[in-house]
């Protein structure tokens, strides 16, 4: 596997098993090549046992994760990558006691490694793939790579607010971030809502006139704020016969664009699990600043990355 990526990446475990022969692990050992491949068990002594197809992997409980040795990290880190892919660096093939190869692995070196690299040559304002591992109320814990976590705060994941993360996202979600900031320890910040374009760029697709469907975000006295996509929200009449997290088709009144706002009228509101997949509208490695609002606009909404 080349570069690094968060575990399980877009299937790079599946991927990476197909190319594991005993030649080729031998070569990755020499040039510390991290590759990802699936825990399929942990044992009484918390070693995690890697499926390698031509041979066993054991990565020592010390070597399964950063913070392990000193406690910083519980094991239960550990008993949880069983069934999941995990990132690693080969560091010995041995033969057992019943003549078979094995090789031992460490999680860890790889946690090193990719950590070296991201707090050495990336800097704030650069883009970078993530999975989604872990939701609370103040926001995502990301995997930015071999299980490096960062924080993704509730309010950088998107204009539109949400109550809890897990009304944008869910755990295992392949998303793309920004780095907001990176501390002196080596902890990351992430951003989200940069990507996901600006009022103008989400309003160009709708038009007055047109019914869609949204999101409720927030019922309140003078009316219902209604989510069209996770940056564009409008504003609809109260009604006292909706909730928060249901769906509505709306009919969309007005388009204002100097006051970044949009009346609606919402027809219906029914419950629904379907979650529209996110649209990204930044593709490049690198922003430096973002204006979400429109340049004729009093309210300013923007964001300046240093670095």
């Amino acid at each position: 596997m080349n570069g690094f990526f968060p575990e399980g990446w877009n299937g790079t475990a599946a991927e990476g098993k197909k190319a594991f022969t005993p030649s080729a692990l031998t070569e990755a050992q020499s040039k510390q090549t991290v590759l990802e491949s699936t825990v399929t068990m942990c044992d009484a002594e918390h070693n995690l046992i890697v499926d390698l197809g031509c041979m066993r992997g054991i990565i020592p409980r010390e070597e399964g994760a950063i913070g392990i040795s000193d406690g910083s990290t519980r094991d239960i880190a550990l008993i949880s990558r069983v069934g999941k892919p995990v990132s690693f660096v080969i560091t010995d093939i041995k033969v057992d006691e019943f003549g078979r190869p094995c090789a031992y692995l460490s999680r860890k070196c790889a946690q090193e490694l990719c950590k070296k690299y991201i707090t050495g040559s990336k800097k704030t304002g650069d883009v970078i793939n993530a999975k989604v591992t872990h939701l609370e109320s103040f926001g995502a814990f990301c995997d930015i790579g071999c299980g490096n976590a960062a924080l993704l705060p509730i309010d950088a994941i998107s204009v539109s607010r949400i109550s809890h993360p897990r009304d944008r996202f869910k755990v295992g979600d392949d998303i793309r971030v920004i780095i907001k900031s990176i501390a002196d320890d080596g902890r990351i910040t992430l951003s989200h809502k940069e990507l996901l374009g600006t009022w103008e760029e989400n309003a160009a697709m709708f038009s007055p006139g047109q019914t869609v469907t949204g999101v409720i975000r927030s019922v309140e006295d003078y009316g219902v704020f209604v989510e069209l996509t996770p940056n564009l929200a409008g504003l609809a009449e109260p009604r006292p016969d909706v909730f928060i997290g249901q769906q509505a088709s709306v009919y969309i009144k007005s388009i204002i664009r100097e006051k970044m706002k949009i009346k609606l009228i919402i027809i219906d509101s029914f419950d629904s699990d379907y979650t529209p997949p996110i649209k990204y509208f930044f593709s490049g490695d690198k922003l430096e600043e973002w204006d979400y609002s429109p340049n004729d606009c009093f309210k300013r909404i923007s964001t300046r990355f240093c670095g």
